[in-house]
């Protein structure tokens, strides 16, 4: 059977190494480009976004549409690539702290 109080103990344990690690999350960044290199974009780890480069080339540019499409290809993949960062961070936050219990994934909790 079940330790119910430790149990209990445990998840009041990892929601609080939980919202430490989401605190650290905006010391976290992740970078997406496009336009083989012409667009980059750096977002934090509270998804938001903290700086766009565009080549030089593209401040001129006629074709307003292909550069928004360049930004949005850019943030999207900055957007993914911090997800997998704050998922790390929070998994390392919390590793061997939630029970084994048969049946319970707890590992997409993320």
């Amino acid at each position: 059977m079940f330790d119910i109080m430790n149990i209990m103990n445990k998840v009041k344990e990892a929601q609080a190494k939980i919202k430490e690690a989401q605190s650290k999350l905006v010391h976290l960044s992740a970078e997406g480009e496009s336009g083989a290199g012409m667009v980059k974009v750096v977002v934090n780890g509270n998804r938001k976004v903290m700086s766009i480069e565009m080549d030089d080339s593209l401040v001129n540019v006629t074709d307003k549409e292909m550069l928004g499409d360049l930004i949005v290809a850019a943030t999207n993949k900055a957007l993914e690539e911090i997800e997998v960062k704050i998922k790390e961070e929070l998994k390392s936050a919390t590793e061997g702290m939630m029970p084994n219990i048969p049946g319970m994934d707890f590992g997409n909790m993320f």
